[in-house]
């Protein structure tokens, strides 16, 4: 259930206040494969403490954005999964992979010409 909040009146403020910081956007790009379980996620995300992914694991699923798994069974297993809701996102992750990559050559490409002009 989404915990309710007060939104922007700017969709694009409201986009970026449910994606706001690295480790979300991060912890997207990880659950767009599938389910994962927590240690698969912070083996996934490189330099995120357990505290820092939980706190943005709760937040992401209070936001409705993911979902969380929990099996009865001893030690306890927990899974987590986008939602419907999470899964809109996928575009936008996607359109953020394809300009990082046009962004790395070309910044690789103008490092190539500087070395290759001294």
């Amino acid at each position: 259930m989404i915990t309710k909040k007060e939104l922007s009146l700017c969709p694009v403020e409201t986009t970026v206040s449910l994606i706001s910081n690295k480790w979300k956007t991060l912890i997207l790009r990880e659950l767009l494969s599938g389910t994962k379980r927590f240690g698969e996620l912070r083996n996934g995300i490189s330099g995120v403490s357990q505290k820092v992914l939980t706190q943005n694991l709760r937040s992401m699923e209070d936001d409705g954005i993911i979902g969380r798994k929990v099996y009865a069974e001893v030690p306890p297993r927990v899974e987590y999964f986008l939602t419907d809701l999470g899964n809109t996102l996928r575009p936008i992750i996607d359109a953020m992979a394809e300009w990082g990559l046009g962004y790395q050559a070309m910044v690789n490409n103008s490092n190539e010409t500087n070395v290759a002009s001294r």
